[in-house]
């Protein structure tokens, strides 16, 4: 797209991208002790920086700065236009509180007032 610019004006036009990104995304893998920002996050995939995200594979967790959003498994990955686009198999949004073995009716109280 900008193949008419000189190559210093492309290189400073992607730096500048790649910085406007980190600042205003939040969202990361964590890979046990490895964190990747995330560039890009779509229905079946995400993208992130080329560089040393190669060995990433398996369950992994995506968050949101410190809000754990999802757990995915990542199958395959691919480099495209200068990033590296993985896609998983399934992805599930993560809670913050146990699954219950029972369906909780609408009208349930939310809490039960003590006699005094």
């Amino acid at each position: 797209m900008y193949e008419f610019l000189p190559k210093a004006v492309r290189q400073g036009l992607e730096d500048a991208r790649k910085s406007a990104m980190r600042q205003k995304d939040r969202l990361c893998v964590h890979d046990g002790d490895n964190v990747y920002r995330i560039r890009r996050l779509w229905d079946d995939g995400f993208a992130l920086d080329p560089e040393g995200s190669d060995k990433l594979r398996g369950r992994v967790d995506i968050y949101d700065g410190p809000r754990h959003l999802y757990q995915c498994l990542v199958v395959n990955s691919v480099v495209e236009d200068g990033e590296r686009v993985f896609e998983f198999k399934w992805l599930t949004a993560a809670s913050d509180r146990p699954a219950l073995d029972f369906v909780r009716p609408d009208f349930a109280p939310v809490a039960l007032l003590g006699s005094s």
